[in-house]
């Protein structure tokens, strides 16, 4: 295959879904929402979301299945072909189902029409036919049809797959918008691999307990000096019972140094902390963490709860092996 060869049937694809923009944007519109409504509902009445498809349009719909998923729709994965091997048993009443047939005649997707009309289940098909039998017994069918696809014999799925694919991202995202699906929400459901440990929580990163370094108003700084070179955090809170009320920094400490001269070892914690230190609540994302610390150029932010009682630091080299940086 030549370059350009390549490069004309990836155009194919692109053109594919320039049009099914077009429709999402005219007169699929309204078909489009109610198809989001229908998702919507489901999840409010406690039912589930099963998609379906066969041969390259099952393999898409796993992956729409997957992003659903992710995205705060729990959905599953109901192969049709086994469905009349004793997986029909995973549909309920109020299920909303999501059929992927280009076109809309496959035998083992038709004959679950029976059975999902006698539940009441609500039916949301992906067709390049809109005038099939599956499309037309749907209570939403949406067009994925494309002019051409990119098989140079224009018979391997291919464009059409590409539309179904980007038409059940849409899909997934839109409900996710409408739920008011948060990145917060998005970290709980991707623990693992560099995109969880990108959407780690402070929590899960901060020094807790003894690591902590804490001193007293009254203090002395020589000791003040002592607890942040035994903890190694750059840095040591200040507290009244567990309240934080100051901190002093290797900065802070330099610069009353320079300031005072020896007369600044004769201090106390109080009188040397900086009162209005920059916080951080636990359940931040460690994303937010690192912003705030470049943007006020800083390298440790103590961790507090609605009272203002510590409950860890967070520092700068917390977030190097998060892939963050």
């Amino acid at each position: 295959m030549t370059e350009h060869t390549a490069a004309s049937l990836v155009r194919t694809e692109a053109e594919a879904l320039l049009a099914l923009a077009a429709r999402l944007e005219g007169p699929m519109a309204a078909d489009f929402d109610r198809a989001v409504e229908l998702v919507l509902r489901c999840g409010e009445d406690r039912g589930r979301i099963v998609v379906t498809g066969m041969g390259k349009s099952g393999i898409v719909a796993q992956k729409i299945s997957a992003t659903l998923s992710s995205t705060g729709s729990p959905a599953l994965f109901l192969h049709p072909a086994e469905a009349w091997h004793g997986d029909l048993g995973v549909l309920m009443r109020g299920d909303v189902v999501i059929a992927l047939s280009a076109s809309g005649e496959t035998e083992e997707i038709l004959r679950l029409l029976a059975t999902l009309k006698r539940m009441g289940d609500a039916l949301i098909s992906f067709c390049c036919n809109t005038a099939s039998t599956l499309a037309q017994a749907s209570d939403v069918a949406l067009d994925c049809s494309v002019e051409k696809e990119a098989c140079g014999l224009g018979l391997a799925p291919t464009a059409s797959t590409t539309a179904m694919l980007a038409l059940g991202d849409a899909l997934a995202i839109a409900v996710s918008l409408k739920k008011g699906f948060r990145a917060e929400d998005f970290a709980d459901l991707h623990p693992g691999g560099k995109l969880g440990k990108k959407l780690a929580r402070v929590r899960q990163l901060m020094h807790s307990g003894e690591a902590v370094p804490r001193v007293e108003r009254a203090t002395p700084m020589t000791d003040v000096i002592y607890e942040m070179s035994r903890k190694g955090l750059g840095m040591a809170t200040v507290q009244e019972g567990a309240k934080l009320v100051g901190i002093i920094s290797d900065g802070d400490l330099r610069r009353l140094l320079e300031r005072d001269g020896p007369a600044a070892l004769e201090k106390t914690a109080g009188e040397a902390m900086n009162p209005t230190p920059k916080t951080i609540a636990s359940e931040e994302l460690a994303v937010r963490a690192l912003g705030v610390m470049e943007g006020k150029k800083i390298t440790a932010l103590v961790v507090v709860d609605a009272a203002g009682a510590v409950e860890g630091v967070l520092h700068l080299h917390d977030l190097w092996g998060t892939e963050l940086m």
